[in-house]
């Protein structure tokens, strides 16, 4: 007879080598065991059948915020087996791109990836660090709507696609408008279909120093993420947005329905309030994150996508010995890397 090798710590401990082995066990007990054995086999194999499969697949273009241009934030976004994307912020594109298309997480060239698998970009908030990659790649984009606050879309249409300050790419604004993207606004509260995909959104003003900065909240069948655009904290803000969001998105957290978060931090904790301009220290995070648990429970091993580290390397580096020091809440922090794909 066989051995049947267990792990150490396993129920089913016992391991027998030989025949000869099995004298000193009681033979009428022998029945049982093998039953034990059976079942403990069978449970094994339900687990794995059980396993949930992920929800989404989210393609890192650009991670970081600050002065690299080939590094800025920039997030696709589909549900698990779709090439449907969509694209959160797109402070760098090609540079992402090619960089995924190098690690083999497309299989295709940075050219269909740009026309064929970005159906639509969602803007959280105008600054260049979050749309120059839109702005500098509308020639050789493809048709596609743009979403987001109706004060963002303001922004892009009266400072960007002007023709004084690039070509109007758009159907709206500056004559003559060449047509290519369609902006779409959004209304907080509503949720709506993204065009060409088979994913819902629905968004929520964020407070962004002087400016409003977004949050989408993106639904597959039954399943969400959450990414957050720049964003500071209420206490900082003297803002309640951040509290509403929480209150949306507590339900979710309950049911394990949402899959993860993507949020900014973009300074270490000895940054002074003062200059903080609207973002977030290792601190505020675990002090907002605090306020969902209350809300949720508990937000014990809820995924956290660190975005927008801002350089330089030091600064990183601190940011993330201050999140991993201090995270009573047992997050599951993650720090994305440009072009290696996430699932969720």
């Amino acid at each position: 007879m066989t051995g049947i090798p267990l792990t150490k710590n396993s129920l089913c401990v016992k391991r027998f080598s030989t025949f000869d082995e099995l004298k000193p066990v009681n033979m009428r007990l022998l029945p049982k065991f093998f039953l034990w054995i059976l079942l403990c086999s069978l449970s094994a194999s339900l687990f794995a059948q059980t396993k949930i499969a992920p929800s989404f697949r989210v393609v890192p273009l650009g991670v970081l915020g600050g002065i690299d241009e080939s590094n800025l934030s920039a997030y696709m976004i589909a549900p698990a087996g779709s090439n449907n994307y969509i694209c959160m912020d797109a402070g760098t594109l090609h540079a992402g791109i090619e960089k995924a298309v190098a690690n083999k997480v497309f299989t295709t060239s940075a050219e269909l990836v740009l026309k064929k698998y970005i159906k639509g970009y969602f803007i959280s908030h105008a600054h260049l660090d979050h749309i120059s990659g839109l702005i500098i790649n509308s020639p050789d984009d493809s048709t596609k709507t743009i979403y987001g606050l109706k004060s963002t879309l303001e922004t892009v249409k009266t400072h960007y696609f002007t023709w004084e300050s690039w070509a109007n790419f758009a159907d709206d604004g500056s004559a003559p408008q060449l047509k290519k993207y369609h902006y779409k606004a959004l209304e907080p509260g509503n949720e709506v279909a993204i065009d060409n995909t088979t994913m819902q959104v629905q968004v929520f003003p964020l407070s962004h120093s002087n400016l409003i900065s977004t949050a989408f909240l993106v639904r597959s069948n039954d399943s969400y993420i959450l990414y957050l655009g720049d964003t500071g904290a209420d206490e900082i803000e003297k803002s309640n947005n951040m509290q509403n969001l929480w209150q949306a998105v507590a339900p979710l957290v309950k049911t394990n329905k949402l899959k993860a978060i993507m949020i900014e931090v973009s300074f270490p904790n000895e940054q002074p309030d003062k200059t903080l301009f609207g973002h977030l220290t290792p601190r505020l995070l675990m002090n907002e994150m605090s306020t969902l648990a209350k809300l949720a429970g508990s937000v014990k091993g809820l995924n956290v996508v660190v975005t927008h580290l801002k350089p330089p390397a030091a600064s990183i580096i601190k940011i993330k010995a201050q999140l991993k020091a201090n995270n009573p809440l047992g997050l599951n922090l993650i720090y994305p890397q440009q072009g290696k794909a996430l699932v969720f």
